[in-house]
């Protein structure tokens, strides 16, 4: 059976254009948006598909214009599009709010009175480990030689409760000052703070040394221990006037080294802090001019404001 040239033709398979063919088809207008060009880079291959997909929806019937504009799925994550996006505000608003409040006290600066507030991890680590003692006696207390010995010089650090009542800060009525302006804790005060942090009997001041006397001047180095365990040592030293006062230079050595001593358990640190000592002379001391009796010389001497109580041999003047 004979079919006609047409049909014979479409049924044929497609011809293999030669290289040259190919070539000009690649190279003219209207071969730009076929897939056979020869030297196409990926992006180029890329950049063309949109153009073969617009004559592929050009042949398609119209669909339509609500079924391509609002898809489902469009309105699926429209619908879940405002949680997402309040969920991804709240932290915006909570890192401004945050910044403000920083900004806020980092402007408002605090005012000098306010006094250092201790923190500490330390307490964290276990409290019921025990010092390790070679030796004990009769009541289970270790056999050591402060004179010569550090035994638990850092170990452990002291409890919770402990750690506030030696941290806590100073009472400004306690504060003395000195005529030469040197604020000072009285001594009987550091005893007091180490009372309520260790009780009677549970801290004690080990003399390391004899006492070193000068012609008006008296020292000795002392050790605290507390808990069984040195805490620190320093050198007391105390003047004196004539061999009568020597007992009591002794004795105030002991106490002088017990308020050096104190320094590495925090206790009345305001007063080696610059700034708390610059505050205090500021709003809490006043500088008198006084005259003395017999020679009649003058000096500056300094009260806490509002105790002015000049003695003799001097007398206020201006």
């Amino acid at each position: 059976m004979l079919l006609p040239r047409r049909i014979a033709a479409a049924a044929r398979p497609p011809r293999q254009l030669s290289r040259r063919a190919r070539l000009t088809i690649g190279s003219s207008p209207l071969g730009n948006n076929r897939t056979c060009r020869p030297y196409a880079t990926e992006a180029a291959s890329t950049a063309t598909q949109p153009a073969t997909q617009q004559e592929d929806v050009a042949v398609e019937p119209p669909t339509p214009p609500q079924a391509k504009t609002q898809p489902a799925a469009t309105t699926k994550s429209s619908k879940f599009a405002k949680p997402g996006i309040a969920a991804k505000s709240a932290p915006a608003a909570a890192t401004d709010s945050f910044t403000s409040a920083a900004g806020r006290r980092k402007m408002a600066l605090p005012p000098p009175h306010i006094q250092y507030e201790a923190k500490t991890i330390a307490h964290s680590m276990d409290e019921n480990a025990d010092a390790a003692a070679s030796q004990k006696d009769a009541n289970g207390a270790p056999l050591i030689n402060w004179a010569n010995s550090f035994h638990g010089v850092s170990f452990k650090p002291v409890s919770e409760e402990q750690f506030k009542v030696l941290m806590q800060p100073l009472d400004e009525r306690d504060i003395e000052v000195k005529p030469d302006g040197i604020i000072y804790l009285p001594e009987i005060k550091y005893r007091r703070r180490l009372n309520e942090a260790f009780g009677p009997m549970g801290w004690g001041m080990i003399p390391k040394e004899a006492p070193v006397v000068g012609d008006s001047v008296v020292t000795r180095e002392y050790a605290l221990v507390a808990d069984g365990r040195f805490v620190s040592q320093a050198q007391g030293e105390n003047g004196f006037f004539s061999p009568e006062q020597l007992p009591s230079a002794v004795e105030g050595c002991k106490s002088n080294a017990l308020m050096r001593c104190c320094k590495d358990l925090g206790i009345g640190s305001e007063l080696w802090d610059p700034h708390f000592i610059r505050w205090f002379r500021k709003t809490r001391m006043e500088e008198v001019w006084v005259e003395h009796q017999v020679t009649k010389k003058k000096r500056t001497l300094w009260y806490r404001k509002g105790e002015v109580e000049v003695a003799y041999p001097y007398k206020r003047t201006r």
